[in-house]
């Protein structure tokens, strides 16, 4: 993947939250910048604003949310690697998402500035994302 590539950070913290499997989630999950159920046979998982997860919730978070600047063409080969292989080198944990149009990197919020200042260091560019129904 050609340099730079532009991560837009999203200001509301998110969550990410396990619920058992088959488990339909019984909170108004559908906020944030980024939301998202997804099912297997042996949990449910749902992304959703931190601020919307129920007390004793089984959950990681808060997380900032960065989202790069789409649509990526599905044939773009590397765009995570280039991006999550500096994160690993310095220890910072990620959750990396795709939607049709571009991928997501969900970072600890305690890390989040460290992993602007590694995605600059590297030549890419990160900036506050643009209010605009949740998403830029």
């Amino acid at each position: 993947m050609s340099l730079p590539l532009h991560l837009m950070r999203h200001a509301e913290e998110v969550a990410f939250v396990r619920l058992p499997a088959g488990a339909e989630p019984d909170f108004d999950w559908r906020t944030g910048p980024l939301a998202s159920v997804t099912y297997t046979d042996s949990e449910t998982s749902v992304v959703c604003a931190y601020a919307a997860v129920p007390d004793g919730a089984t959950v990681q978070g808060p997380l900032t949310a960065f989202e790069i600047a789409g649509p990526l063409d599905f044939a773009t080969v590397g765009v995570l690697a280039g991006l999550l292989d500096p994160l690993a080198a310095q220890g910072i944990s990620i959750l990396a998402m795709s939607t049709y149009d571009t991928d997501w990197i969900l970072v600890e919020s305690d890390h989040a500035d460290e992993a602007m200042a590694i995605w600059k260091r590297d030549g890419n560019t990160a900036a506050p994302a643009r209010l605009s129904g949740g998403t830029s």
